[in-house]
């Protein structure tokens, strides 16, 4: 959506820029009138398309938007955003800011990740000030023209999953090379990197109410971890990592029908079963689905992604 609005022609030759700002970490509390804190921790990347080819071919910065004016403003924005707000709708409000701020800008690209800050509870009762650190990061990536064209995602990264059963891999192809014995019994392990489009092509199409895009990263949460393990009681069973990934792109697709596509990477990070032997004595460790070796490296590699046939990708 974005790469178009850069490419020029400068010297009979196709020129194409960019320029931003990364990492630009920032926190923000709000507090309540109750005592009730909630804190959100955000990495920010900034990249803007705008005319100042000039800068590369002529020596003429006067159309940068300096770096770190970028910085400065994430944090300025910041503070401007006295009510509670989701990282999807602090990325738009960056992103809308720099296109109508700055007339030689005309495409943002504010991508945002923001750790899991989780409320704790001592003896029973959340804590009003009071946070833990989950593993997985919540991501945004919005893209917004000064033409009002708008593109959202969401995604979620190092989700950690693992399940000791209801797993298996059997009847791939075989060939001389093939080590890999059969299973039906088996650990299956991943880090989840899901994302998410949006149907949503404007500022006015996206739903007013309140937290909108936290609850909807949320429910998708939700989908993708239960499709994964199945009901709590007897699981659902995996015969391939890939199966599982599609049947959990699938049932977000089926469940949120604001949502266009959903990309998933999910790393089989293997657990060996362990057996060792000697000469003299013939199990050591007798593997009966119960001592593993935990190694990622290497481990096997599944991605795709699952799109509705009007989606643009």
């Amino acid at each position: 959506m974005a790469a178009d609005d850069a490419v020029v022609v400068v010297n009979g030759l196709k020129f194409d820029q960019k320029h931003g700002k990364e990492r630009v970490r920032v926190a923000r509390v709000w507090r309540t009138k109750d005592g009730r804190h909630f804190i959100v921790e955000w990495s920010v990347g900034i990249s803007l398309i705008s005319d100042c080819v000039a800068a590369y071919v002529s020596d003429d910065n006067s159309e940068i938007v300096a770096t770190d004016t970028m910085k400065n403003t994430v944090y300025a924005k910041a503070k401007e955003c006295s009510d509670q707000i989701s990282v999807e709708d602090f990325a738009i409000l960056l992103a809308e800011h720099f296109t109508s701020y700055y007339k030689q800008v005309t495409t943002a690209v504010v991508k945002i990740a923001e750790k899991s800050w989780e409320r704790v509870s001592v003896n029973g009762q959340p804590h009003n000030h009071g946070f833990k650190l989950g593993s997985e990061k919540h991501t945004t990536e919005v893209i917004f023209k000064k033409s009002g064209a708008l593109q959202v995602s969401s995604g979620i990264e190092e989700l950690s999953l693992l399940k000791t059963t209801q797993s298996g891999f059997e009847q791939f192809f075989r060939d001389k090379y093939t080590a890999l014995p059969e299973t039906r019994e088996r650990i299956l392990a991943t880090k989840v990197s899901a994302s998410w489009r949006y149907s949503f092509e404007s500022m006015s199409s996206i739903p007013k109410q309140q937290c909108y895009f936290t609850e909807t990263y949320l429910d998708v949460k939700k989908v993708l971890v239960d499709t994964f393990f199945g009901p709590p009681k007897e699981g659902v069973y995996s015969p391939s990592v890939q199966y599982t990934l599609y049947e959990m792109a699938n049932n977000v697709l089926s469940r949120f029908h604001v949502i266009s596509s959903v990309r998933l990477k999910m790393p089989n990070l293997h657990f060996l079963p362990v057996n060792i032997s000697t000469k003299d004595n013939r199990s050591i460790v007798k593997f009966e689905d119960d001592v593993y070796l935990p190694t990622d490296e290497p481990h096997g590699s599944i991605e795709a992604c699952l799109s509705r046939l009007s989606s643009k990708l």
